[in-house]
């Protein structure tokens, strides 16, 4: 019975404004829309930019669907304006996009790290140990925006935060351990980063005698992947392994993350050999067999590791690199036995 009636509301909520779609669509394929094309294109572009999301938005309001769950349909109604829409009666969607949508977006984005913060300046009031950012973005994403959006967005926010915002060196507690030090993902990611400076001023030079469009589209993604890998690097000395509330939680920056129950873990190990990675064994860093690895910790039963924008994978042994290894094994292995 509750599933029918939670059938007949989805139905409602998402069905109104579909139709409304539906029907723009249907509009602009009829013999008046060819007659009237003008006057309509500005009616369409309105209720498909303005009347849709408001309508959503009123039947939404008192439920517990996210209120941001608005911007798909407004971006949707873009998408389709542009798509239905003669490129001659484009002229108030051309507005909307070049002057309010980016607004919206900004307002959304400002909105999430409002409520980050927030989380944050709560948290530490209450605790004194360190807060990981990260982990308090996605789950402040996850409580205002829809979940197919959720780790895509909070990895974009996250690279740009710990890439131009967090500088502040992040000193280690106790119970946390670095990885960033010996590993050679560092050097890697600086030399990826300075290849992409010089490949781009190169590229850009050499194909704006051909065409300055493909240059400049080239060059902006050159430089996007830039910021990326910075994101990637600078996120590795801010989010150390630690061990917390009887879990193990492994990062490797914000590329890769594992929380482990320690007692599920049936072995802990210093070692340096090659392994063969399969689907029972993988590594922590996201370079895989090019990076190197001093510690494999093998479980009793499988366990889930989340990649990038939420790629999920599963393993049962697990290798990794810490840089002090003894202190971190002599760690796991006593709280293992105090499980025991």
């Amino acid at each position: 019975m509750n599933r029918v009636l939670s059938l007949k509301k989805n139905l409602m909520l998402f069905g109104v404004p579909i139709l409304i779609i539906g029907m723009m669509i249907t509009l602009t394929k009829s013999s008046l829309f060819a007659r009237y094309s003008n006057i309509l294109s500005i009616g369409i572009t309105f209720d498909l930019l303005l009347t849709v999301p408001i309508i959503y938005f009123m039947l939404i309001r008192k439920t517990s669907i996210p209120k941001t769950t608005v911007v798909p349909f407004l971006v949707v109604g873009m998408v389709i304006c542009s798509l239905i829409l003669p490129v001659q009666n484009q002229y108030y969607l051309n507005l909307f996009k070049t002057w309010i949508f980016p607004v919206v977006e900004l307002s959304i984005v400002s909105y999430i790290i409002y409520n980050v913060n927030k989380v944050i300046k709560r948290y530490k009031i209450n605790k004194s140990e360190k807060v990981d950012f990260f982990t308090t973005l996605k789950k402040t994403c996850s409580e205002i925006l829809p979940k197919s959006i959720v780790i895509p967005l909070a990895t974009e926010i996250a690279v740009f935060y710990y890439g131009f915002i967090y500088w502040k060196k992040r000193k280690l507690n106790e119970n946390e351990y670095s990885y960033h030090k010996d590993s050679g993902t560092v050097s890697l990611l600086i030399a990826v980063i300075f290849i992409l400076i010089i490949e781009t001023f190169v590229l850009h030079t050499l194909l704006q005698k051909w065409n300055v469009t493909v240059a400049w589209i080239l060059t902006l993604l050159s430089i996007y992947s830039a910021i990326q890998f910075l994101g990637f690097l600078k996120s590795m000395s801010k989010r150390p392994i630690s061990i917390k509330d009887e879990k193990l939680h492994l990062r490797y920056g914000i590329m890769n993350e594992t929380t482990i129950d320690l007692k599920s873990i049936d072995s802990i190990e210093i070692s340096s050999k090659d392994i063969e990675l399969n689907k029972e064994t993988r590594k922590l860093s996201f370079l895989g067999e090019v990076d190197s690895h001093n510690i494999i910790i093998r479980l009793k039963q499988e366990n889930e590791l989340i990649g990038l924008y939420g790629i999920k994978r599963k393993y049962k042994n697990l290798a990794l690199h810490v840089d002090n290894k003894n202190k971190f094994t002599i760690k796991i292995n006593n709280a293992i036995q105090q499980k025991i």
